[in-house]
């Protein structure tokens, strides 16, 4: 006698029914991953943002005020003008890339981009630390140079804070504007004890990694490195407002995410130097800023532009509570 026992098979709609449950199960734990992978970008986003504020203390400790904004190659940051470096050069020694930074040439001018050995140096290298995980614009643009997802805080355009008139900021050649009322502008040498709003209340640095869409174009992948990438400072020697470009910086002028609404080259748009690059990111609801006092904050889409502008700016007298 045969001891097998007969088994019953799955019917066609059993099985239909097993495959619907685990499609709905999978439709309902795909948002809740994505929404732990986006948390994971953000923190790790919000941990570069601590490293260059970190970095920047720690120059500010070493040479008794803040690195320039970006500057052309003259003291005390460099022989030979032209087109000098950024602010994320001056920091790569406090950011654990002290060899890159023996490596740069600060002599022999326009270090920040078509200095032949700095070229070699950069091309094609991505620093980690000048990279939004959330982003999604490319890291190597057309010229094999990294474009960074961060900008310092040059200031804020004038009539955007309701009492107070901003003076330090004039049309620079790119069609944008540019400020010296911040921290971290062309030429800048600031100290810690020039920002009299406190160091809780102003801005260094803010993401500018969201997507630009031109009126006449589409998307666009312009920020405010421009073509040449994370390197690049300004070409003007003179500290304080600049009318020449200063590239890897933002001066504040529109509100945060504004991504809509733009022509290329004008408004501060532009596909060579963005000087008014909103602060943008694709982080839900908002983005990251480092502040004076090193701490990072997540900033909501509705902060207004005269909190923003307020932030901004390194002494306008008026102390910004931020929840």
């Amino acid at each position: 006698m045969s001891l097998l026992r007969s088994r019953r098979a799955f019917t066609l709609i059993e099985l239909l029914v097993v495959i619907a449950i685990i499609a709905i199960l999978i439709g309902l734990l795909l948002p809740a991953v994505q929404k732990v992978r986006e948390a994971a970008a953000r923190m790790s986003c919000q941990n570069n943002l601590k490293q260059i504020g970190l970095a920047l203390h720690n120059y500010h400790d070493q040479n008794q005020m803040f690195p320039p904004g970006g500057s052309s190659d003259v003291a005390p940051w460099g022989a030979g003008g032209g087109w000098g470096s950024s602010w994320m050069v001056y920091i790569l020694p406090h950011l654990e890339q002290g060899p890159l930074y023996s490596l740069w040439d600060l002599k022999n001018g326009n270090s920040g981009y078509t200095n032949a050995n700095n070229r070699a140096l950069s091309n094609n290298l991505t620093l980690k630390g000048y990279k939004c995980p959330s982003s999604t614009l490319p890291v190597i643009m057309g010229n094999n140079v990294m474009t960074a997802d961060y900008a310092c805080i040059a200031g804020a355009d004038s009539g955007l804070i309701t009492g107070y008139t901003e003076t330090r900021v004039a049309n620079c050649n790119s069609g944008g504007r540019c400020g010296a009322g911040g921290v971290l502008y062309g030429g800048s040498k600031e100290k810690f004890t020039s920002i009299t709003d406190g160091t809780s209340n102003t801005m260094l640095v803010c993401e500018v990694s969201g997507v630009i869409n031109l009126t006449e174009s589409g998307t666009t992948c312009y920020r405010p490195g421009g073509p040449y990438g994370w390197t690049m400072g300004t070409g003007n020697a003179t500290t304080g407002t600049t009318t020449d470009r200063l590239f890897n910086s933002t001066t504040i002028r529109y509100p945060i995410n504004q991504k809509t609404g733009f022509a290329s080259g004008s408004g501060g748009i532009s596909s060579d130097a963005s000087n008014n690059y909103p602060p943008s990111a694709n982080h839900s609801g908002g983005i990251n800023v480092l502040l004076g006092d090193g701490s990072v904050r997540f900033l909501t889409q509705t902060t207004t532009l005269d909190i923003l502008a307020r932030l901004a700016t390194r002494d306008d007298g008026v102390v910004v509570t931020l929840n």
